[in-house]
């Protein structure tokens, strides 16, 4: 009776003590480091079966050495079905990870990344936990957040003072607190914007559907600084500046899917929207725009001359189909596994249907507005597989934290739905790795130094004890359900270390780590009986 009224005093006192505590006012930057181990002089992965991301097959077993942060040597130690040669292996490291049986991949780039809000997810830490847990070891923040949590968050990554993915920070014309230079609505004041912003560091721009002038004038600049560029052509500009316009005057990257379907429509120059149209009603943007499948002729002469001419002006295609998906299913997306123990209460609540939240528009979501979700992700995953054959860069990005879509998780889906567009695995895996980093570096005009397991490059892996080509499922934090040898059900995989910068770190404990948030959070709020 004792220990259990002492539990009780404990959990009234914690429950007191998190409950008063009053939620961050604005958005938590990164504690100081506390996880990982490493980097070290000398690291040996050994009897790892490797896929490179280049698009080649699997291959092992193979001793990879890691020095430092940088991928000294990948040897392979002999043959499958027999036993290593010891003779090929590397010497003793000062750290040494068993993984014969396991893969090795390059870490995961997400391109379409932000960081959390205060009325989601304040506390930076638990985004940037759930993404390493998910094996993202870099990520394109557009933005992450503002431009001065962005480049502070950037510079204590690079130097891992934060347990966080490598941060390339996109930012939207006109951010800056000590910017003077008011509203960019003309060319010339775009102009001093950009050359401001490089000034302060940032990687690229993170642009909307602009009038063609203002839009030259800030694609044009950035090139001259070596700035990236990535595009959400909102349907409201989108008449005036869709994805051929963007490109032909200099656009790198596409995100999501505004801008391509109104590329190529058949019979139309704008959507032809239903007379009683509200783009504010959220259900009305979200439900309407995917009868565009409708306006366009697959395999057609437009079709066709819009991906011949994005070919040519070597655009990038970052679709982020994940954080649609809902529309196809939101009964699926909303029971998803991983809600329980790793989605905070307040981002639940942001998930709910209200008029007020962004991409929270279920208000009377019918079987007519999934059946033209599925026809639009049908049209649509056409045109990306076809781009992708025909030689075009197609990347992974997320866009999680609306839309039933939680960091991490809704990047894992975006492989599994670049799978259903008819990627291979080993096509899915180039998009989240290789092809990721040529897309960030192509502004610069530099070699790539990530996105691959190569000799010389930075030290970014995720290791995994299942075949991810037999299934990506295996890489969602929950795993993958099968039936053991004794006919019970058992999850298997859920990635084991992600190894960012030579630091490695325990996948599994990061996601420990974030479902105590949860679990803490839910005190706080009341929230215990929520799920």
């Amino acid at each position: 009776m004792k220990k259990i009224m002492r539990i009780g005093f404990l959990f009234t006192v914690l429950f007191t003590f998190t409950y008063s505590q009053e939620k961050p006012k604005s958005i938590l930057p990164g504690p100081d480091r506390a996880e990982g181990d490493g980097p070290f002089d000398r690291l040996v992965i050994r009897g790892a079966t490797v896929i490179d991301g280049s698009g080649g097959p699997p291959r092992g077993p193979v001793d990879i050495v890691i020095e430092g942060n940088r991928i000294a040597s990948i040897r392979g130690v002999g043959y499958p079905g027999v036993a290593i040669n010891e003779e090929r292996r590397p010497e003793k490291g000062d750290y040494e990870i068993d993984a014969h049986g396991s893969y090795v991949l390059p870490g995961f780039i997400d391109l379409h990344t932000h960081a959390g809000s205060v009325q989601k997810a304040p506390e930076t830490e638990y985004v940037y936990k759930l993404w390493l847990a998910h094996g993202v070891t870099t990520v394109r923040g557009v933005g992450l957040s503002s431009m001065e949590f962005s480049l502070s968050e950037k510079e204590r990554s690079a130097k891992n003072e934060i347990t966080a993915p490598r941060i390339w920070a996109y930012q939207r014309a006109g951010q800056g607190k000590d910017w003077k230079g008011g509203s960019v609505n003309d060319p010339e004041t775009a102009r001093k914007w950009v050359r401001y912003a490089a000034k302060k560091g940032i990687d690229g721009l993170k642009l909307g559907s602009y009038d063609p002038a203002l839009m030259e004038a800030l694609l044009d600049e950035a090139k001259k600084h070596k700035l990236g560029s990535t595009a959400h052509l909102g349907q409201t500009g989108v008449a005036r500046m869709n994805t051929l316009d963007a490109a032909r005057l200099g656009l790198g990257t596409q995100t999501h899917y505004y801008g391509l379907f109104e590329s190529m429509y058949e019979n139309n120059d704008v959507q032809p929207w239903p007379v009683d149209m509200n783009y504010s009603d959220e259900q009305h943007r979200f439900g309407q725009v995917a009868h565009q499948w409708k306006l366009v002729k697959p395999g057609g002469e437009k079709w066709n001359n819009l991906k011949n001419e994005l070919l040519e002006l070597d655009l990038t295609l970052d679709p982020t189909m994940t954080i649609y998906a809902a529309g196809r299913d939101v009964m699926r997306a909303r029971n998803a596994d991983w809600h329980e123990k790793y989605t905070l209460p307040a981002q639940w609540n942001f998930y709910t249907p209200s008029r007020r939240a962004h991409g929270s528009y279920w208000f009377d979501w019918t079987t007519w507005d999934e059946v033209a979700w599925k026809n639009f992700y049908r049209v649509w995953m056409q045109f990306l597989n076809e781009y992708k054959n025909a030689g075009g860069r197609v990347t992974t990005g997320s866009d999680s934290g609306y839309i039933y879509k939680l960091y991490g998780f809704g990047y894992i889906e975006e492989l599994e739905l670049l799978q259903e567009a008819g990627f291979h695995p080993l096509e899915v895996i180039r998009a989240a790795t290789l092809h990721g980093a040529e897309t960030l570096h192509k502004p610069l005009g530099t070699p790539i130094d990530f996105g691959m397991i190569k000799s010389g490059f930075l030290a970014d892996l995720v290791i995994v004890d299942e075949n991810p080509i037999a299934n990506l499922k295996v890489l969602y934090g929950t795993g993958a359900i099968k039936i053991n040898e004794n006919n019970e059900v058992v999850r298997v995989g859920g990635i084991k270390y992600t190894i960012k910068d030579g630091i490695v770190y325990d996948a599994k404990q990061l996601l420990k780590d974030v479902e105590n948030m949860v679990k803490k959070a839910k005190r706080r709020d009341g929230d215990l009986e929520k799920y």
